[in-house]
């Protein structure tokens, strides 16, 4: 068992709510919109009659378990906490497939309840498997997923029941099929560095096609933490569109554009079942916890040097949430902290 890391008592940490998310999981994206509107029981026994065995027949061409790792036994209902890895993949031609979003997520069931930790791409550590440091991202390329779980519960002291990758590029085909996304684009954003994609995309349009929110996506000429956030705007968007249109028949047709561009080791039945859990039993809050840290270069390589007090808060955060004998109340609240940090600094 990973050797958990050792925590400090003052703790200095910049907490921020992810509301990029509606859903609880990356990999409940579209599973979990059609369960949310169908989320009363006889809406729900027509989701069983007439899509979820669709869904489950989509979902067997992306489950992938890893190499060396046994399946986890499905459970006819799952109660305890359990954990994932959340991989964004930007992967163009034959590019090696680079993590772009890396997000820890500690999902509790019962609760309905998900805490997700973020980590910047450009964050300099261990990769596992290569005996040196790295941007944490480069450990997908190096060793896909596989690679990229050992790696980040290296980092964070606390492995990850599962992983869940998707591919951005698969996701341009389904914002086209729905007639495009909106987003919140109130300033004309072009992508113009010598080095990178050339690209514009114009501000205050009603709608967004799935070129355009690809790029969205790709966009690289500000932060690394904005880019993430990006991230989580654009599926919020997608979500959301799907249930403004109600285009709940089209989910089996949508999972299939998405292809190969999504691969996880959650058997179709557990998403399933997870997905109409969750969203059944009361609205899903989800608390978010971003990692931060100070930008440095090593032979002219820019890298983020992580904090070392967020990833030890992110530890406590990781221990408290996977405890199932913590009980609802006793939850650490990143964002209730954020808050009193906020007060302590004015």
């Amino acid at each position: 068992m990973l050797e958990r890391r050792n925590r400090v008592k003052n703790i200095s940490k910049k907490g921020r709510r992810l509301k990029g998310l509606l859903i609880t999981l990356l990999v409940l994206l579209l599973v979990g919109a059609g369960a949310y509107t169908f989320r009363k029981p006889l809406a729900l026994m027509a989701f069983d009659v007439f899509l979820s065995g669709q869904v489950e027949q989509k979902l067997e061409k992306s489950y992938s378990p890893l190499e060396g790792e046994k399946p986890k036994p499905v459970v006819a209902k799952q109660a305890e906490p359990f954990t994932a890895l959340l991989l964004g993949i930007d992967q163009r031609g034959n590019e090696p497939a680079r993590s772009d979003t890396l997000i820890y997520a500690v999902v509790r069931p019962q609760d309905s309840k998900v805490l997700l930790i973020s980590i910047p791409r450009d964050t300099y550590t261990e990769i596992v498997g290569r005996d040196k440091n790295d941007k944490i991202n480069h450990a997908h390329a190096f060793g896909g997923a596989k690679m990229s779980k050992d790696t980040v519960a290296n980092f964070l002291g606390y492995p990850a029941d599962y992983y869940a990758a998707i591919n951005f590029e698969g996701l341009r085909n389904v914002v086209d099929e729905l007639g495009g996304i909106e987003l919140p684009i109130d300033k004309d954003i072009v992508n113009k560095h010598k080095d990178h994609e050339k690209f514009t995309i114009k501000a205050g349009k009603p709608l967004y096609d799935g070129q355009e929110a690809l790029n969205f996506v790709r966009y690289r000429e500000d932060s690394d933490f904005n880019r993430t956030k990006r991230h989580q705007v654009f599926l919020n968007a997608l979500v959301e569109r799907m249930l403004k249109l109600d285009q709940i028949s089209k989910i089996p047709d949508l999972m299939d554009m998405l292809g190969e561009n999504f691969k996880t080791d959650m058997t179709p039945s557990f998403i399933i079942d997870l997905s109409k859990q969750v969203l059944t039993n009361q609205s899903p809050q989800i608390s978010g916890y971003s990692i931060t840290g100070e930008g440095m270069r090593k032979n002219g390589v820019y890298y983020v040097q992580a904090n070392e007090e967020d990833v030890n808060y992110a530890g406590q955060l990781i221990e408290n949430w996977t405890d199932s004998n913590t009980k609802t109340e006793d939850l650490l609240s990143p964002e209730a902290q954020a808050s009193q940090e906020a007060q302590n600094s004015e």
